[in-house]
């Protein structure tokens, strides 16, 4: 037998053992196999029922969502204005948002894992604030405010600092401002979080850090070809106020 003939069936009988092997592991392994194959499925199945249920409950979750601001800018008349027929209407504000508060509360318990559901927390806490109850707006604000989805966190942010100067806590408004100030929300974009800083300066009387601010605006504030953006041209006026009729120069004594 020559050298070639005796190679090739060297090669055969690898072949064979390695074949022989492999029927072997299978027959050991095949009902791992079925098992984890099994698994895989259920895994699949299952993360098409996930979505599917998060999909169907986002949708109601939306259409609640919608009820509710229908309700929160429902227009306001008195008893004594001609309303059209079928035309609803609340008396004030604050029954409006007693109502809408209602309604955007049971979105944010029923379907707070969805987009709906977080945002109508949001306005869970600006209609408790319409009401004039600061303590539960200031706690639904909060935690919007400490929410991981940054857009939503900045509105939050802002409206708590608004409750905060409307409580006297203007300290903790400042903070809020100074942070949003520096971060790079698109609900709440920096220069207006500085526009917001600068008018609470000035509320307080420190004009000249109010004015320190709109000036590094108005300075800043521009696009590629210098042209002045909207928060400029609000430090602009703000710095630059257009006399009122009769207090200019010259006015009648």
């Amino acid at each position: 037998m020559d050298n070639a003939t005796k190679r090739q069936l060297k090669k055969q009988d690898q072949f064979v053992a390695l074949t022989d092997a492999g029927v072997h592991w299978a027959d050991q392994h095949r009902q791992t196999a079925i098992v984890s194959g099994i698994i895989a499925v259920v895994a699949i199945i299952a993360i098409v029922s996930t979505y599917s249920l998060y999909q169907s409950r986002s949708a109601a979750a939306a259409t609640q969502f919608g009820t509710a601001m229908q309700t929160y800018q429902t227009p306001l008349a008195t008893a004594s204005q001609p309303i059209p027929p079928g035309i609803q209407t609340f008396p004030n504000a604050k029954a409006r948002a007693a109502a809408a508060n209602s309604q955007f509360q049971q979105v944010a318990d029923h379907y707070g894992l969805t987009q709906s559901g977080r945002l109508a927390e949001y306005f869970v806490g600006l209609t408790y604030e319409d009401e004039g109850q600061t303590g539960p707006a200031r706690q639904a604000l909060e935690k919007v405010a400490s929410s991981w989805d940054n857009g939503l966190a900045s509105l939050g942010k802002d409206a708590l600092a608004d409750l905060y100067q409307q409580t006297g806590q203007n300290a903790k408004a400042i903070d809020l401002y100074n942070e949003l100030s520096k971060g790079k929300s698109t609900t709440v974009p920096p220069d207006l979080a500085k526009l917001q800083l600068a008018e609470l300066y000035q509320s307080q009387g420190n004009t000249d850090q109010a004015r320190q601010i709109l000036a590094l605006l108005k300075d800043k504030d521009k696009d590629a070809n210098g042209k002045p953006g909207a928060a400029a041209e609000i430090a602009t006026q703000k710095l630059n106020p257009t006399p009122t009729a009769g207090s200019g120069p010259g006015a009648a004594q």
